[in-house]
């Protein structure tokens, strides 16, 4: 198993840089030139977190063994609809897991380095963040066990989706008509990589986007308005430590500003950007700026 694990992390790193060589020539010429320090970000978390892969810290294992102990089944994938059974029900946890992701801070401090690359290419793939192991956020899988799903093959079908997902991460393949309904595309993840206020918060699915559409989180990507990558407020440092570690530093030191508990677990469980006063910068804000903004500029040329 390990070795299947290294061949395929060598496969994806190798096929990244076939890309950026690529892309680097594809733009030699352009305003937007390729940057080789995002993709050096990139190798350096990922060696980051095969390191501390060896770490026994993780809030999520306690969860998976209780449920496992306490499970209302044993479940045998021995056939192809409890295969498929699977499957949708691993896609339901993972979306409500990435949106979680988006909308509470504590574990987006974590996930904001996945969306801190200014140009989405598919190094921006394998960027996820050195403490998701320390925030557990693999305990929304944990219903899965607790059905009867053995733990081992919970991590094993995620670990087949975030391989999925590699290819996701590009600006070069177009929509891909009918498919754009069932499953999650490139046309579809550079919207939920796009810092636009029109394009926030949406597409988070993993191999399917049904569940996007069924939960009114779906947003096309659209001609009119490009996708602009990164955070809406850009990393442009190349320090890894500050790349992984800004948006914990920044909670820590929103929370020893608070001054009730209440202020305090809002600064850590309400969405990133929320300020008790309501100056902050949600994606909600964010885009009742951009209204104004859009409403102002139309009523200029009106005039």
């Amino acid at each position: 198993m390990k070795e299947i694990s290294l061949i395929v992390t060598a496969l994806v790193i190798g096929v990244s840089l076939i890309e950026a060589c690529w892309l680097t020539g594809k733009t030699r010429r352009t305003d937007t030139p390729f940057q080789w320090y995002e993709v050096w970000l990139s190798l350096t978390d990922l060696t980051g977190r095969k390191l501390l892969a060896w770490l026994p810290l993780s809030l999520a294992t306690p969860a998976f063994a209780f449920a496992w102990a306490h499970r209302i089944h044993t479940v045998a994938l021995d056939n192809v609809l409890t295969l498929l059974l699977l499957f949708v029900g691993q896609e339901f946890c993972y979306y409500w897991y990435h949106r979680a992701s988006h909308r509470i801070r504590f574990f987006w401090a974590t996930h904001a380095v996945h969306h801190s690359p200014n140009q989405l290419t598919l190094s921006s793939a394998y960027r996820l963040g050195w403490t998701a192991k320390l925030t557990g956020s693999a305990v929304f899988f944990t219903p899965l066990i607790w059905l009867g799903v053995r733990p081992e093959v919970v991590l094993a079908v995620l670990s087949l989706n975030l391989l999925y997902q590699f290819w996701l991460h590009n600006t070069w393949m177009p929509k891909l008509g009918w498919l754009e309904y069932v499953i999650n595309t490139p046309s579809s993840h550079r919207v939920h990589h796009a810092s636009n206020a029109t394009y926030l918060d949406a597409n988070y699915g993993g191999v399917l986007i049904v569940f996007d559409r069924l939960f009114g989180t779906y947003v096309e990507e659209r001609k009119e308005e490009p996708c602009r990558y990164g955070l809406t407020t850009p990393m442009l440092s190349r320090n890894p430590f500050v790349v992984e570690l800004s948006q914990w530093v920044q909670v820590v030191r929103d929370i020893k500003s608070a001054r009730t508990i209440r202020t305090a677990l809002g600064y850590l469980l309400l969405p990133p950007g929320w300020r008790p006063d309501g100056s902050g910068d949600t994606t909600e804000a964010l885009r009742r700026r951009a209204k104004a903004t859009e409403v102002a500029e139309a009523a200029k040329v009106t005039v």
